[in-house]
């Protein structure tokens, strides 16, 4: 339920930041609305909807000039700035309205071209019919509810009924020229209206200031919100999950990898990350038995082509052959599809890759996929509103959304596409990292560095409050769960977890660890026990149900041990902990050995003296005083005579995650100790 988020004193502080010119405070409380519509998912979700402002600025001459401020291409309601609101001279866009056609690339130049500031984004492909609404302020949302009510072919009907003449209907046309001249039309035929309600697309408010064009959007909303409430049914008791996500997700993932890489020509393609809901409104949805009908109704709203594709794949089965057969259907659908509109149209387009973008999976949840975790992200979210707008539209008329041909034209819009950026993905883009001991030092360390080289990392640590930091650390779209590695299940949930966030896992950081010090004589049987289930059995387990997914996905992967020099340099009194460290580099070895043939990788790092663990301050203390130096000389007591530090380590293990034929290494980051090298 949409809620009215205007706050007095809210909306007063960002005045207050604005300065005295008219113009700039105007633009402030357009800021304002922008971020509290852009707050609530049942407006807007991912750079949907738009929102301006008209004001009157002077220009280098002095002159008093009619100015749209309109949200800019790239930029998202709930966090957009003045910057992501170019001003755009009204009166040429304005006079656009005598043409009888005007193209795409036309329009996006001249829109350009009268922006106040040339490095300013591109303004929004409903520019001109924010400049040829009259009021001042105009927003424009894609409500679920309005979704709903915009896909059904009593909408007309409805509007009345709600909103007698307050509402004026648009038919359904791309947004661009022709849409903003046959609104701007309408809106000259019913000047009284407060909204107008675009088919199959979405919802407009205006008004004279940013409260009562705000306020009458939530008004609005909130009707058809409580009209479709009104008639809802009775609500049934929703399945439990059937499916286990570790049993469906990497075999999703395999099967999706195998089919792009077909299409990119490319053996190495990443697998994409997959984003899972599931929750009782989702589960009861996909037991509907008309589930299969609803799979081929079309999106939402137009824009959400590119995000999700237009249509789900269904999968009943966790077998692998079921996905894939599953799959390749769509995919043999979609080049179909493809084939027909191409021949349409002349402007020909390449296809995009042509594999699934949203699962639904009766037992298990819907599934947003994308190359990364933020892409999918996107696509879950907006296959979680098109379920309630699913069920919102058929059951008050039916869910009919756009058809085959406005379909195609909007997914291989150019000026839609541009929406999904052209940058070079970083090196590990795709990947998904699992870090263990993620909130030490070195573990966040490895986290960060992974991060800044496009992966999607998720954390596990048993210290929920060190791992809470660590996750706000890292930012969105990256994940952790609070997970002791010594219990009995903790090294298969930790995998799982990772699994649930990301659809799989690519690379395991398993680096957990701790030292005890005590002589080999006065060590204790508990001792010795306890180093050996953290820097051995944890290490092993873990391994062990990562490479079980990672042969599921059947796109190889990377298995990186924080080994130490102990293995192979023993320090007095760290038996206890040596002893585990140079199982734990035979292991590497052993399961280098046996998982080459499913092109897993399996290397390590040998670090000595980081700041982390057992060498605290006070620890770091002790030892450079027995030893009558200071405690720097203590921590650059190597061949460079330089500390190492827990970002050289996290340096190493990136370079091994990107080293692709390289296995069974351990790579050594010491600062030179000749008594540890390994060769």
């Amino acid at each position: 339920m949409v809620k009215n988020l205007w706050n007095d004193n809210d909306a007063q502080t960002y005045l207050d930041n604005a300065g005295p010119e008219e113009a700039d405070r105007q633009l402030a409380l357009r800021i304002y609305t922008s971020h509290i519509i852009g707050q609530d998912p049942d407006m807007v979700m991912h750079g949907g909807g738009n929102t301006s402002v008209k004001v009157k600025r002077q220009d280098i001459f002095g002159n008093q000039i009619d100015v749209l401020h309109v949200k800019g291409s790239g930029w998202d309601l709930e966090t957009i700035q003045a910057e992501g609101l170019p001003g755009v001279h009204i009166t040429p866009l304005k006079k656009l309205r005598q043409l009888n056609a005007l193209s795409d690339e036309d329009m996006v130049n001249l829109q350009r071209s009268n922006l106040l500031d040339s490095t300013s984004p591109n303004p929004s492909v409903e520019t001109l019919l924010h400049a040829y609404i009259p009021h001042t302020f105009v927003d424009h949302t894609h409500a679920t509810s309005m979704l709903a009510l915009a896909n059904m072919p009593n909408v007309e009907e409805v509007i009345k009924e709600i909103f007698g003449d307050h509402v004026a209907i648009v038919p359904y046309i791309m947004p661009g020229f022709e849409l903003a001249k046959v609104a701007a039309d309408i809106f000259d035929k019913n000047p009284n209206v407060d909204g107008l309600h675009l088919i199959n697309h979405g919802h407009f408010t205006f008004g004279a200031d940013a409260k009562t064009s705000y306020e009458l959007m939530v008004e609005h909303v909130s009707a058809v919100e409580n009209w479709f409430k009104a008639r809802a049914a009775k609500a049934i008791s929703a399945p439990s999950q059937s499916l286990n996500p570790t049993s469906v997700l990497p075999k999703i993932r395999a099967s999706l990898a195998r089919t792009m890489a077909s299409h990119t020509q490319n053996p190495d393609q990443p697998a994409p990350f997959l984003d899972l809901r599931s929750n009782n409104q989702i589960l009861g949805f996909l037991a509907r038995q008309d589930l299969s009908s609803l799979a081929t109704r079309g999106v939402a709203t137009p824009d959400h082509v590119i995000r999700t594709k237009g249509f789900p794949t269904i999968i009943q089965s966790d077998a692998q052959q079921a996905i894939d057969c599953a799959i390749d259907e769509f995919v043999a659908a979609y080049k179909a599809y493809f084939a027909r509109q191409d021949a349409r149209i002349s402007d020909r387009k390449t296809m995009l890759v042509p594999t699934p973008n949203l699962f639904w999976v009766p037992g298990l949840g819907l599934i947003g996929v994308g190359s990364n975790a933020s892409a999918a992200r996107v696509a879950a979210d907006l296959g979680a509103q098109t379920v309630q707008v699913m069920e919102w539209a058929e059951a008050n008329g039916g869910f009919h959304p756009i058809e085959e041909d406005d379909l195609f034209d909007m997914e291989y819009w150019s000026l839609e596409q541009a929406k999904l950026g052209k940058a070079k993905p970083k090196p590990l883009q795709g990947k998904a990292v699992l870090v263990t001991g993620a909130a030490g030092a070195i573990g966040l360390a490895t986290a960060v560095a992974f991060k800044e080289q496009g992966a999607n990392v998720f954390l596990i640590d048993r210290d929920p409050q060190a791992l809470e930091k660590a996750i706000e650390a890292l930012g969105p779209d990256h994940g952790g769960a609070v997970i002791d590695l010594c219990s009995e299940n903790g090294a298969q949930l930790s995998v799982e977890a990772a699994v649930n966030q990301f659809g799989g896992v690519d690379v395991l950081v398993s680096n957990a660890g701790a030292a005890w010090s005590k002589s080999m004589l006065e060590m204790d049987h508990d001792t010795l026990r306890n180093s050996f289930e953290l820097n051995f059995f944890s290490h092993q387990k873990i391994a062990q149900a990562a490479a079980k997914v990672m042969i599921a996905q059947n796109t190889g992967g990377q298995i990186l041990f924080n080994v130490s020099k102990q293995a192979v340099n023993p320090g007095k009194d760290f038996g206890a902990y040596g002893l585990p460290k140079a199982a734990t580099f035979f292991l590497l070895k052993q399961l280098a050995l046996e998982l080459g043939e499913h092109g897993i990788r399996v290397n390590g790092v040998n670090a000595d003296r980081i700041r982390s663990g057992l060498l605290t301050k006070e620890f770091i203390e002790s030892r450079s005083a027995s030893r009558n130096i200071s405690a720097q000389n203590y921590m650059s007591g190597n061949l460079l005579k330089r500390e190492v530090e827990a970002r050289h380590v996290a340096s190493a293990f990136v370079a091994l995650a990107m080293a692709d034929r390289t296995t069974a290494h351990v790579m050594t980051v010491d600062g030179g100790n000749i008594e540890a090298s390994l060769r």
